[in-house]
C-alpha cells in the first residue's frame, strides 16, 4: 500500500500514488488504520495455517490409535 522511497513515503491505492507527506492528518490515519488492518490481517492467516496443520496432525494420531480398536459393525 506504501512505498518509502528515501524520505518521501508514497501511498498507492486503486491504481494512483500520492504523496503521503502531503495529504491531510484525517487520510494519514485512515492509512495507518488500513496498515494496521493489514497486518492484522496477515497475522490471524498465520494463525489459521499453524491451527489447520495442528489438526491435521491430530487426525493422524487419532487414526493411528484407532487402528487397534474395533469399529462398530455397518449398519447397512
Amino acid at each position: 500500500m506504501t512505498d518509502s522511497a528515501a524520505n518521501n513515503p508514497v501511498l498507492t491505492f486503486e491504481g494512483k500514488r500520492y504523496d503521503l507527506n502531503t495529504l491531510p492528518d484525517e487520510l494519514k490515519e485512515l492509512v495507518r488504520g488500513m496498515q494496521v488492518a493489514d497486518a492484522q490481517l496477515r497475522m490471524h492467516e498465520d494463525t489459521l495455517k499453524v491451527l489447520a496443520v495442528g489438526r491435521q496432525s491430530l487426525a493422524m494420531q487419532l487414526n493411528e490409535k484407532l487402528q487397534s480398536v474395533t469399529p462398530l459393525p455397518d449398519q447397512g
